[in-house]
């Protein structure tokens, strides 16, 4: 057992925390917002009134007369400024590598970021597919044209970096930390799903259906991104997951309150929040079982005790 373990050899003082997660959103949202930034000018010194618009629906990158796939840049692009920024600041903030936020060693297991995305992507195809059998009419066909290719191309070079953003935050970086400020195992589980869920809490779906709706899924997310952490020893499982989901969102399925508004292969017409909280409680209790059996989880017992050196 590294992950968490780990996090006790290098420097913990709460101010280093803050400034981490400060200085990686500062960045993000500055340096990582230049391409939107020159968009925006572009478009005030044409229609000024754009700009309040886009206040008001700021994932509309369409109010900025840029095409989905260039607003799906703009939006995932911070993502890459913030990773960069904190594998910067993680040695002399922390006194920890980048890869220790990992997994607690010094290597990267990139086999089980692999397997997890083609597991997850599995999962969701099939899913996908039983939504069409059950309710074929809630499904257009919304693009197979050219564009399609350069949204590919986006999605997998960008995606990741948003993924991997994320989860070296919350189930890397700050579930460290609360494990040396509780000394327990399980309750950084807890708390930085709460997080997690709240980072989400201005996505348009919240707007669209209620906060209360849609919490529920964004913490079984948290949930179950950090059972498998806790479970693997190392956030790599979670951050080929959630990768793999977001892609094939961004590639398969877009819907009017999606978060990414991408010019995906499929539409979907109605979206049944409670009924997708179902279906993501189905697909994470099958892709663990899965995990369980392909990486032979068997030794969980140390687990099972919550608490830490």
């Amino acid at each position: 057992m590294n992950h968490l373990e780990s996090a006790f050899k290098g420097k913990n003082a709460l101010w280093r925390y803050i400034i981490m997660v400060a200085a990686v959103f500062i960045v993000a949202n500055t340096i990582g917002a230049i391409p939107l930034i020159i968009a925006m000018i572009r478009k005030a010194l044409i229609d000024s009134a754009a700009l309040q618009s886009l206040a008001q629906d700021p994932s509309n990158m369409s109010l900025l007369d840029l095409t989905p796939n260039a607003g799906l840049f703009v939006l995932l692009f911070p993502f890459l400024a913030g990773v960069i920024s904190f594998s910067l600041l993680i040695r002399p903030l922390n006194n920890r590598t980048f890869t220790e936020t990992i997994n607690g060693t010094s290597k990267v297991r990139w086999n089980k970021i692999f397997t997890s995305a083609i597991i997850w992507l599995i999962i969701s195809a099939i899913y996908l597919f039983v939504q069409n059998l059950i309710a074929p009419g809630n499904f257009r066909l919304n693009n197979t044209g050219k564009s399609l290719i350069l949204l590919v191309i986006i999605s997998l070079s960008l995606i990741p970096f948003q993924a991997a953003f994320e989860e070296l935050l919350f189930r890397g970086y700050l579930m460290q930390g609360f494990a040396v400020l509780t000394r327990n195992r399980w309750a950084p589980v807890l708390i930085t799903s709460l997080l997690f869920s709240i980072l989400h809490a201005w996505n348009p779906e919240i707007k669209e259906y209620g906060f209360f709706t849609m919490m529920p899924q964004y913490i079984l997310f948290g949930l179950v991104f950090g059972v498998a952490t806790i479970i693997d020893d190392g956030i790599e499982i979670a951050l080929g997951a959630h990768a793999a989901n977001n892609i094939f969102l961004s590639i398969m399925v877009t819907s009017k309150s999606s978060a990414l508004q991408t010019p995906a292969v499929f539409e979907q017409i109605v979206v049944n929040p409670w009924g997708e909280f179902t279906g993501l409680f189905i697909s994470s209790v099958f892709f663990l079982l899965i995990l369980k059996y392909i990486f032979k989880w068997k030794n969980i017992i140390p687990l099972l005790k919550t608490s830490l050196p």
